[in-house]
């Protein structure tokens, strides 16, 4: 879960754009509360250096604080998307 000034800015297409980039799998999403979820598998070397772009993100994001945690993979992805 992504806080801060996240919404509006690009940030899910620039999540898009890393975990494709990186191998990944799962989706992205904007929240009612101004929040952006993701969810993503594949190696915990990807999934680290998609938390740490995630902590920066776009330019004109202002990411507050990214909340992670790792789980096993569920599976059942088959790409990276963007969600509603």
């Amino acid at each position: 879960m992504i806080h801060g000034g996240v919404q509006g800015v690009g940030f899910r297409y620039f999540v898009l754009n890393a975990a494709v980039r990186l191998g990944l799998r799962g989706w992205v999403r904007n929240n009612d509360d101004g929040t952006v979820e993701l969810v993503a598998e594949g190696s915990r070397a990807a999934l680290e250096r998609l938390r740490q772009a995630a902590e920066t993100g776009p330019r004109i994001a202002r990411v507050d604080r990214v909340d992670a945690f790792f789980t096993a993979a569920a599976g059942g992805f088959s790409g990276f998307n963007l969600t509603d």
